[in-house]
């Protein structure tokens, strides 16, 4: 299928940091390990391999095989968990929250570029495995950003009073959902599939976790994805030393320092995203997962009647760890402790928290995995291709901010030519002689002069502004025509990936959507993909 790029500095959708990242500016460096280059990777599986046990790796290995127990596991799949077990393999991880019906598009994204990115790897260094991991986010509690997805311009919602981790939800109610979509999909066998698929993983599953494994290993299970819930006490066992120094406020100390650094770094540039907190670390249990504040001498848990001394709070995480759960701070560390991980692939706001981490995981003598962006895309129809054509568009253009937009086309469209910038930098210089003829004369008249400055560049403005108008009037034909592409490519005037549901898609595309992602996208192609489907 015909693809195009653009780079992701010119799409004005990044952060400046993850710009700079891409660029592999210097003074980014020291709040990385590796950039993501291919070669590498080798000095990382080195790295890896001398802190990664046996033991863990055995631990891993059974935990996966108790959680695939109920699933009809692929091949591919069951293949890579069992070869976890072995010293020369490797994850390269995504992770995500359980939204939805996968929630936006970029949920497919993030893992095809993990699965891509375990293929590349392989061709280059074929001694080694590479098992590409999705990472469930069961723990986390955010069910307003996870109870929805759009479809068709319309928010498809689950209703529910909840508490605690939302990879423990029972699936009641969802029944409802799924009859509703029923009715959106209508007929026909791609939406057959869609309607099946939601009531299989939402109504033949009691919790959000089961639910939404079964929906990933559905859709990429063929592939080799391995999914991984990291709510089990097997595994947190392995997390206890973490957790025990975090009472320390070990990650708030490295966290906050890392976070002035970045800011100097950027001359106060770069947007801090997560901001620490002495303890970075939530107590689980039931329908609880609150934070643990040190109060008093002692620690207690946010909104519940629960305190310890240290040695009681000690004895608790020693018993049982599953009641402990990291937050945004402490969840990456977790992660790469329990996994032999080699690369985490993530968005831009991941990647911009997780570069706050570097000197935490340096404290606590973990490795630092590479950051690798995941790909990002816009898909376009052949149809869509030929009505931009027809309007003498680029993508790039597509790309702007509507105003922006609608300005540049109705001065590239017009006859007259409606950019005063000429006469703006004329009027500039007729009043450079007027501020140096009372500069000789008289200096109490340089404030007349500014005034009148000011007076005659805002006339000039807003003649410009009423000129532009007026002749979108002119144009509003065609205006309607280029905004109407762009709001089907950039829905709500937001990245297409941001905010449409796969499952658009696939009801015109089927199986042929994944496959052509899996064959387009270049995890390690730092370039925004434009794919005609």
């Amino acid at each position: 299928m015909p693809t195009d790029c653009i780079s992701f500095r010119d799409t004005n959708y990044f952060s400046s940091l993850i710009c700079d990242y891409l660029d592999e500016k210097e003074e980014l460096k020291p709040f990385y390990n590796r950039y993501p280059k291919l070669e590498n990777f080798e000095n990382q599986i080195k790295e890896k391999q001398t802190q990664f046990s046996k033991e863990t790796r055995k631990v891993l290995t059974t935990v996966l095989l108790n959680q695939y127990k109920k699933a009809d596991v692929s091949e591919e799949t069951l293949a890579n968990i069992k070869s976890l077990h072995l010293e020369n393999t490797f994850t390269i991880t995504t992770g995500h929250q359980l939204n939805l019906f996968t929630g936006p598009l970029y949920f497919l994204y993030k893992i095809v570029s993990t699965i891509n990115l375990t293929k590349e790897l392989k061709d280059k260094y074929p001694n080694y495995n590479f098992v590409p991991v999705y990472w469930m986010a069961t723990e986390d509690h955010d069910f307003d950003e996870i109870n929805f997805f759009n479809f068709q311009g319309k928010k498809i919602q689950w209703s529910k009073e909840v508490s605690g981790a939302v990879g423990r939800l029972n699936t009641k109610g969802l029944e409802n959902v799924s009859e509703v979509l029923a009715l959106e999909l209508g007929i026909g066998q791609n939406a057959a599939y869609l309607t099946e698929l939601f009531a299989n993983a939402y109504t033949n599953h009691d919790n959000l976790a089961d639910a939404t494994r079964y929906l990933a290993n559905e859709l990429f299970g063929g592939q080799g994805l391995v999914i991984l819930d990291a709510d089990n006490k097997d595994l947190k066992e392995q997390f206890i030393p973490y957790i025990k120094e975090e009472i320390g406020n070990t990650s708030f100390e490295q966290v906050s320092k890392t976070n002035n650094e970045l800011s100097v770094a950027s001359d106060g540039g770069y947007k801090i995203q997560v901001n620490p907190r002495e303890i970075n670390l939530f107590y689980l249990n039931d329908d609880l997962r609150e934070r643990i504040i040190e109060k008093d001498g002692g620690y207690v848990v946010n909104e519940a009647n629960i305190f310890w001394t240290k040695d009681e709070l000690i004895t608790e995480i020693e018993n049982h760890p599953d009641r402990f759960s990291p937050n945004v701070i402490m969840r990456p560390l977790y992660q790469e402790v329990i996994l032999p991980n080699l690369c985490y692939i993530g968005g831009g706001g991941e990647l911009a928290y997780w570069m706050q981490l570097k000197a935490y995981f340096n404290k606590v003598n973990v490795v630092f995995p590479m950051l690798l962006l995941r790909n990002s895309v816009v898909i376009k129809t052949p149809k869509q291709s030929q009505k931009i054509d027809k309007l003498e568009l680029s993508m790039s253009d597509l790309f702007l901010k509507q105003d922006k937009l609608v300005n540049a086309q109705v001065k590239r469209l017009s006859h007259i030519d409606i950019d005063f910038s000429s006469q703006r930098a004329f009027l500039q210089k007729q009043f450079e002689d007027l501020y140096e003829l009372a500069e000789k004369t008289d200096k109490t008249f340089l404030g007349a002069v500014a005034a009148q400055e000011k007076k005659q560049i805002k006339g000039l403005n807003n003649l410009e502004k009423r000129l532009l108008k007026a002749q979108k009037r002119n144009l509003r034909s065609k205006i309607e025509r280029i905004t109407a592409i762009q709001d089907q490519l950039f829905p709500g005037q937001s990245l297409q990936e941001r905010n449409t549901n796969f499952s658009e898609f696939y009801l015109h595309y089927g199986d042929q959507l994944i496959h052509e992602l899996v064959l387009n996208l270049q995890p390690l192609k730092s370039e925004f993909l434009i794919l005609e489907l």
